[in-house]
């Protein structure tokens, strides 16, 4: 604050003028905001201007400064009092003692005791302005916290790291109002495969906690919260059986938001409980609810309570006949094939009606088979790099449209890391075969035998690949690069033609300008003559 402000009150307005003009008001952080002649007046000026200050004889008309003093003390307690009087009466200063007065000053006033009066008095007001601006902070800081200590709260209810005395006074502490009777955990998970294409996964999650805020906060008294990437929602109800109706309203919502921003969403619903302390088990069986989607499939409600055991089937053995198929076109097939076996691999498998824990078990032996097929290929596929508890515990967490979209990528990653190295295998002989060319074009001995013989291949394989990456033969291919090297001397030196044949790999040079001719239409000679008067 830059300067405070200060009510002057006497009945004798030469000693006002006096202190008014004795003090450098300015320097030490105060201005006068006027002054009174009675304590009636100077209360009305408190009223009008609220000075930080009122500095006040004691023995007025109308209204002594005592009296004055309380009815500032009581309506504008902030108010510092200092008083000044000729009367040096112990009655007086244990009265201004009661009314907290700052200072009890003797007439005549000095201006030297007056200054340092005022100056320890900003000190003052300084630390006391400093300590409410801080409070004021605190509150500030404490009301834009509350949102997250109170997700905080909710996170150790749900986990059950919740004492009873603790829970109830910090229910006071962040203002939640839990008056039941009955609670009850929803978990909705929001499948971040199946995001449109205009958002984020994140903007989708946000969004889809705000349409169940909106959906559940007021009926049925829902406090939400992200939990573990899932939007978490604490209800209230007022009868145990309104559960049924709270399911209801949960299905609808999955439909809704679907239709309205594209969202897939399963909500769990969990058991109903009594006791705040109890939404540690309403939110275990929350969650267990959300896995059965993989069974019971997305965009819907599941409440525990209503899954009947006779519907989860009969363990059944996972399909290794169409797993073996799916390993085979990875292998042979094409990539719509490989598409297709994955689809039906997982329609045998999955679709049927099974158990939560046979299910566990089919996804184990998949992830199995189908690290099992990347070591034996040598395929390093980048999904089996990370931590296999991690993996398992990712795709145990997939509805049935994950784990599709999960099987076929990773079929086709598996199928495209096979072909390229098929590729690379069969162009890596290629450029060997090329290489070897460069080297040796001019050992009239080079054949495909020898060739083969070098590289370690058979010659059939050798000439379908080569044939295959080079649209030529093997021997078509190192006439080509012979005659275009002979073409290049004829041009580069004046060597003789049959000097040239030799240094191609040719040993007869009739033979050596027979092939030349029919490359390139002209004889040897000719073909020198025409560059060189093509130059000329």
């Amino acid at each position: 604050m830059d300067r405070y402000t200060v009510l002057l009150v006497d009945d004798e307005e030469d000693v006002i003028q006096i202190i008014m003009r004795k003090l450098n008001w300015e320097e030490i952080g105060f201005s006068v905001v006027g002054y009174a002649c009675n304590g009636i007046k100077a209360l009305e000026m408190v009223e009008e201007y609220q000075p930080d200050v009122v500095m006040t004889d004691i023995k007025m008309p109308y209204m002594d400064g005592m009296e004055l003093s309380h009815y500032i003390k009581t309506g504008f307690p902030a108010t510092k009092i200092l008083i000044f009087t000729g009367f040096d009466e112990f009655e007086y200063a244990r009265e201004a003692i009661h009314l907290e007065v700052e200072e009890y000053i003797l007439k005549p006033v000095n201006s030297r005791e007056l200054t340092e009066v005022f100056t320890q008095l900003k000190i003052k007001l300084d630390q006391e302005i400093s300590e409410k601006q801080n409070v004021e902070i605190l509150q500030k800081y404490y009301m834009e916290s509350l949102p997250l200590l109170r997700a905080n709260f909710y996170s150790m209810l749900i986990e059950g790291r919740m004492r009873e005395q603790d829970a109830f006074k910090l229910l006071a502490d962040y203002q939640i109002s839990f008056s039941g009777p009955y609670f009850c955990c929803i978990v909705i998970h929001v499948s971040l495969t199946c995001v449109p294409g205009d958002m984020s996964p994140l903007l989708l999650s946000a969004s889809v906690q705000k349409q169940a805020e909106e959906r559940f906060g007021e009926k049925w008294r829902a406090k939400s919260f992200p939990y573990l990437g899932n939007t978490v929602l604490i209800t209230q109800l007022k009868l145990e059986n309104e559960i049924s109706e709270l399911t209801d309203e949960c299905d609808r919502f999955c439909k809704y938001v679907r239709h309205i921003i594209g969202a897939v969403v399963t909500v769990g619903v969990g058991q109903v409980c009594e006791e705040i302390l109890g939404l540690a088990a309403s939110y275990a069986s929350a969650r267990e609810a959300v896995s059965y989607r993989v069974i019971y499939g997305a965009s819907r409600a599941i409440n525990m309570k209503e899954i009947v055991p006779g519907k989860t089937g009969v363990p059944g053995p996972a399909n290794d006949e169409d797993l073996s198929v799916l390993f085979k076109m990875i292998r042979m097939g094409s990539e719509k094939e490989v598409i297709k076996a994955a689809e039906r691999y997982l329609k045998l498998t999955f679709s049927s009606a099974r158990s939560l824990q046979q299910y566990h078990i089919d996804i184990m032996e998949l992830i199995t088979s189908l690290y099992r097929f990347s070591v034996n290929n040598e395929i390093r596929a980048e999904v089996f790099t990370y931590d296999m508890r991690e993996l398992y515990r990712q795709v145990l967490d997939m509805d049935s449209d994950e784990l599709e979209r999960w099987l076929t990528d990773i079929s086709l990653s598996l199928w495209e890391e096979l072909n390229r190295e098929r590729n690379q295998s069969t162009g890596s002989f290629v450029s060997r075969a090329k290489e070897y060319v460069f080297g040796n074009y001019a050992d009239a001995g080079l054949s495909l035998d020898k060739i083969c013989h070098a590289l370690g291949v058979s010659n059939s394989h050798f000439s379908t690949v080569f044939k295959k990456k080079t649209g030529n033969s093997f021997v078509g291919y190192l006439t080509e690069y012979r005659l275009e090297q002979a073409s290049r001397l004829l041009i580069e030196t004046n060597e003789k033609s049959y000097i040239i044949a030799k240094k191609v790999g040719y040993t007869d040079p009739n033979y050596f300008s027979y092939v030349f001719k029919r490359r390139f239409g002209v004889s040897p000679s000719r073909y020198r003559t025409e560059y060189t008067e093509g130059e000329g």
